[in-house]
């Protein structure tokens, strides 16, 4: 599968695997499909008890640190020792820098939990001859990323996605664009929100790559009505507020009010679960509103075949938090699902309001019950959004070909 010419490269996850990251996995996969030679890092070891079925499918090594705090203790000595034996200069460098910024922060301990993990990292490179790190997220996988970098002396990158880049301030952002080769992040919102405050010789290191699903995953529904006696809303997401499932709820109580026969399914775990349920009892919606928990990926593919509308609430939270892309967007637009969001981040670079989906206003639950409404009432109408729902993406969010521009860079980055 591995071309001996490769370069391998090391990939720095914060955990791994992890359900809701099923674009990670995506990515790994078409970079391992296309003959890269990837070994993982995972900050933390996976909290979930079940995986996508895809993650079988990946070959490349993961390291974890030990669990128990003594063979951690061991490891991380060991690795650190080793590495500072290897290259003094450049560890002492690092030490440096992580002594900087553990006085600057108001996060010190994370800081020195960072500097451990690089010690890792780096010993690991140095050991199986790593030419490049990538990190996905700008936070605490950028930071181990840059630290080892120093420490093992390869270059680093980093892709950012939505919420490591909006809470963290500017002015750190910045410092890592400038220590990485390049960046990526995952829409052209992203990209104009950096190229804000960045200075111009380090925009030119930002990348847009969309996330990719692999659409071969995703068979485009009938247009016949799925056999079931009521239209399926079908909502996806992290239970955090981001994702906007109060106002989704509250869309479903004016449907219910208003006589609009539906159902609406809830796929997702999270903090908020209790309240969202609570709410539920409140409003007696319980004979319209389930909650499904978390759910398998192969098991929701299917379960999008059952839905006759998506919707997904998002907006930007008190602290800046907000969604890039959501990939479980595009894996419903994929499945010729008609789809309802809000005009929040990246998500109107892919839903273009009236063609291929619908977007209302954040945080107007009317608004969004009148979306749905319409499309309840109207079965050609989410037919015919939900074919150019399947077109777009067949067009921009193909995993294998968004995959090719990655591994350029990274590939680039390895060879020299």
């Amino acid at each position: 599968m591995f071309p001996s010419s490769d370069k391998p490269i090391g990939y720095i996850l914060k955990r791994y695997p992890r359900l809701s990251e099923t674009f990670i996995l995506n990515e790994i996969r078409a970079l391992e499909r296309l003959g890269t030679r990837l070994t993982l890092f995972s900050l933390l070891r996976p909290e979930e008890t079940h995986y996508h079925p895809t993650v079988n499918e990946v070959r490349s090594p993961v390291h974890y640190l030990p669990v128990s705090w003594l063979e951690k203790a061991r490891t991380v000595a060991g690795a650190h020792l080793s590495v500072l034996a290897g290259a003094p200069g450049r560890y002492l460098h690092a030490l440096g820098l992580a002594t900087w910024w553990s006085i600057r922060t108001r996060h010190p301990i994370s800081v020195g939990k960072q500097f451990l993990r690089a010690g890792f990292v780096a010993s690991h490179c140095r050991r199986e001859g790593i030419k490049h790190l990538h990190a996905h997220f700008a936070n605490a996988p950028a930071t181990v990323a840059r630290l080892a970098s120093v420490m093992s002396g390869i270059t680093y990158s980093f892709t950012t996605h939505a919420k490591d880049l909006y809470l963290s301030p500017p002015r750190v952002i910045e410092r890592r664009v400038r220590s990485a080769s390049f960046v990526l992040t995952c829409t052209q919102h992203n990209v104009d929100y950096l190229r804000g405050f960045l200075p111009p010789e380090e925009q030119r290191k930002v990348h847009l790559v969309y996330h990719g699903i692999d659409l071969s995953a995703f068979p485009p529904a009938a247009l016949d009505e799925p056999a079931q006696d009521l239209p399926l809303i079908l909502s996806v997401g992290r239970l955090v507020p981001k994702k906007g499932m109060t106002d989704l709820i509250e869309a479903c109580r004016l449907l219910r009010d208003r006589g609009v026969p539906f159902r609406c399914a809830i796929v997702g775990q999270g903090p908020l679960r209790n309240d969202l349920e609570q709410r539920v009892g409140e409003l007696q919606l319980g004979n319209e509103v389930q909650f499904l928990g978390a759910m398998a990926h192969d098991r929701l593919i299917r379960f999008y075949g059952e839905a006759s509308m998506f919707a997904l609430a998002c907006h930007v939270t008190e602290d800046g938090d907000r969604d890039g892309i959501p990939n479980v967007i595009v894996e419903a637009m994929a499945t010729g699902l008609a789809v309802v969001s809000t005009q929040v981040s990246g998500i109107p670079e892919l839903v273009d309001h009236g063609r291929n989906g619908i977007l209302v206003p954040p945080r107007d639950p009317a608004g969004m019950a009148d979306a749905l409404q319409r499309l309840i009432e109207q079965p050609a109408l989410r037919n015919r959004i939900g074919q150019a729902a399947r077109d777009s993406i067949e067009g921009r969010f193909e995993c294998w070909e968004t995959a090719k521009e990655v591994r350029s860079l990274l590939l680039a980055e390895a060879a020299s």
